[in-house]
């Protein structure tokens, strides 16, 4: 395991796209097993990746973890959400309780949290919280501007953010997580991530744009001016995607995109969230195209222009329940899936182990 604190250049080198061959060991496994030819469709799919990754015919996601990252945004001041900014720290506080979706949904599979303040306003003391080993006070700045004004942050926090995100990733890969799973919280999170969709993707605003937390007709309107105004001001450059998330971004999109890096570099699966988690997608993306290769995207989202994400990078969502609450939920219920993808690869008998006659 590679643990070394490295920069940028040397993680963009270190990734390679997975071994076909090991695809293909997989597939010949999956063949002999007591059923029809792959008639456990996606989950075949899913557990040959897996293996892939790994290099492995005896593939273990036994270990969890979820990564929810954290960042409050200066977009908010103009009028994207419907709720106040305030609420980003208090629910780092319900996280911490163990009381949030993510609690319910991660207990289900066995995973553990561990919530990072990327950059949020609020100052919580993990001390004082009970929270030394769960809460990563990681805080580039105290949320990033609104870059419907200026640019969001500096390249230099960008390159911190996905630095810090890279950096907690590895940490816990080091310990033995084998499969890490991206979460985010910050209020007006879903602004600087439409735009990086819309500038990633080409995609015109009308179809990348939603509701988030459910803005009104009006709410909408303004959520669409300040990401046009932000292009406008800002001119990224989605060839680059640190250029896009320093201009239009958030510190969690930059920490998500840090722990997918992560997972490529040192050859873990990521299962991506939702909406935001698919922005840091885009950039890791940008930075490194392999990666693809290490993402399981957990779910589709409501937010419109979550699919326009997903096919931009070739990744097909695991489930579709019309959820959109973020921090890391749609990919936790995915897990679930991926266990019992990893469970029929291992724990299945063949034909031969049965003593069943095979296809004629």
């Amino acid at each position: 395991m590679k643990n070394e604190k490295i920069g940028l250049a040397d993680i963009t080198q270190g990734i390679e796209a997975v071994d076909r061959q090991w695809i293909e060991k997989a597939r010949q496994r999956t063949a002999q097993l007591v059923m029809p030819f792959r008639a456990l469709g996606r989950l075949h799919d899913i557990s040959e990746q897996i293996c892939a990754i790994q290099q492995t015919l005896d593939p273990s996601i036994d270990r969890k973890a979820i990564l929810v990252m954290a960042g409050d945004h200066g977009i908010a001041a103009e009028g994207v959400s419907a709720y106040p900014q305030e609420v980003t720290g208090e629910m780092i506080k319900t996280f911490l309780t163990g009381g949030a979706g993510i609690n319910v949904l991660s207990r289900q599979i066995g995973a553990e949290i561990v919530v990072v303040d990327m950059g949020i306003v609020a100052q919580l003391d993990p001390a004082a919280l009970n929270a030394e080993d769960r809460l990563m006070v990681r805080k580039v700045a105290r949320g990033t501007a609104n870059f419907a004004k200026a640019p969001a942050m500096s390249r230099e926090e960008a390159e911190t953010a996905i630095l810090t995100g890279f950096q907690l990733a590895t940490d816990l890969m080091v310990k033995g997580i084998q499969i890490l799973g991206t979460g985010d919280m910050g209020i007006a999170n879903t602004t600087p991530s439409a735009a990086i969709g819309a500038l990633m993707t080409a995609s015109n605003l009308d179809n990348m744009v939603g509701r988030g937390t459910g803005v009104d007709d009006e709410g909408l309107d303004r959520k669409k001016a300040a990401i046009r105004q932000g292009i406008e001001t800002n001119q990224p450059n989605p060839a680059d995607g640190i250029d896009v998330l320093a201009k239009v971004g958030g510190f969690e999109i930059g920490g998500i995109a840090g722990c997918i890096l992560a997972g490529a570099f040192h050859r873990h699966p990521v299962v991506i969230d939702g909406f935001i988690s698919t922005a840091g997608a885009l950039v890791a993306h940008a930075i490194a195209p392999q990666v693809t290769d290490y993402i399981f995207a957990g779910h589709c989202s409501e937010e419109p222009g979550h699919k326009i994400m997903l096919d931009h990078l070739g990744l097909r969502p695991i489930l579709d329940l019309g959820m959109r609450l973020g921090e890391g939920t749609g990919g936790a219920l995915a897990m679930g899936i991926m266990d019992g993808a990893v469970g029929i690869f291992n724990d299945m008998l063949t034909f031969e182990q049965a003593g069943v006659t095979g296809k004629q």
